[in-house]
């Protein structure tokens, strides 16, 4: 197993802030793990290995990491279930790489949370572009959580929204339930949920929702609002396999489809 190395100073410039990107590279294959090494240093990007599940918990409590780029055939291991399980516990973007004809762990691995996918055989170009992309959106959504915290902490009054039961307070970032449980959501959550009580009963494309969380950098094809709805469904909703609060439109995008009341 290898230790964090940092890249090439004299290629700093293409790193995407001052501070050094930290990458976790998920491979059992060393050739792999090395050739994704040499391609990500040399764009002035930390890189750290990890060849099994114990590893990578290993690195994540030893170190801040800014994205995993995490292979789902990790021969006995399951990359499905590892992919979960960060999911579950923080919002680190995640690049799932796959073989190329692995469609549909391709797509249940997006449905879990990935945030993009790279099959393999794969370019160097595309690794890159894909992990400057999601970095940039990562980055993105975190000014976007912070601005939130910015406004609940300077707000003189607070917007509280009524919608098929759950109490919504996003100046607050809270969320309660009919009995006034609290239940926890992502400053992220609440971004997007904001987008749909805003608009109500209101067909949004995906563009239109990622242009009000305020990204600009997406393309039709990396599911990153699709992710998102997904974990928001699975959050509020009763049955996150018949969503009947944010609704599918098939070729068009989503809207809120309940009654909203403000108090």
């Amino acid at each position: 197993m290898s230790h964090a190395s940092t890249g090439n100073t004299g290629r700093m410039e293409h790193a995407l802030s001052e501070e050094t990107k930290t990458i976790l590279v998920v491979d059992d294959e060393p050739k792999v793990r090395l050739l994704l090494r040499r391609c990500l240093e040399s764009e002035g990007y930390s890189v750290l290995e990890a060849e099994n599940t114990a590893a990578v918990y290993d690195y994540l409590d030893q170190n801040a990491v800014d994205l995993i780029t995490l292979d789902l055939n990790l021969g006995a291991e399951n990359g499905l279930e590892i992919a979960a399980d960060l999911r579950a516990k923080s919002d680190i973007p995640i690049i799932i790489v796959t073989g190329k004809g692995d469609v549909i762990d391709r797509v249940v691995g997006l449905e879990m949370g990935a945030d993009d996918y790279i099959s393999k055989p794969f370019h160097v170009r595309e690794v890159l572009a894909r992990v400057r992309s999601v970095m940039r959106r990562s980055s993105e959504r975190a000014d976007a959580s912070s601005e939130i915290s910015r406004q609940a902490s300077v707000r003189d009054g607070e917007t509280v929204y009524h919608i098929d039961g759950w109490m919504v307070c996003p100046s607050r970032l809270e969320l309660k339930d009919s009995g006034g449980a609290a239940h926890s959501l992502t400053a992220n959550d609440f971004k997007l949920l904001s987008v749909f009580l805003e608009s109500p009963k209101r067909v949004l494309s995906r563009d239109q929702i990622m242009d009000q969380m305020n990204g600009h950098d997406w393309t039709p094809y990396d599911r990153t609002i699709d992710n998102q709805v997904a974990r928001l469904r699975k959050k509020i909703e009763p049955d996150p396999n018949n969503p009947k609060i944010i609704k599918t439109v098939r070729g068009v995008g989503y809207m809120l489809a309940v009654d909203v009341t403000v108090s």
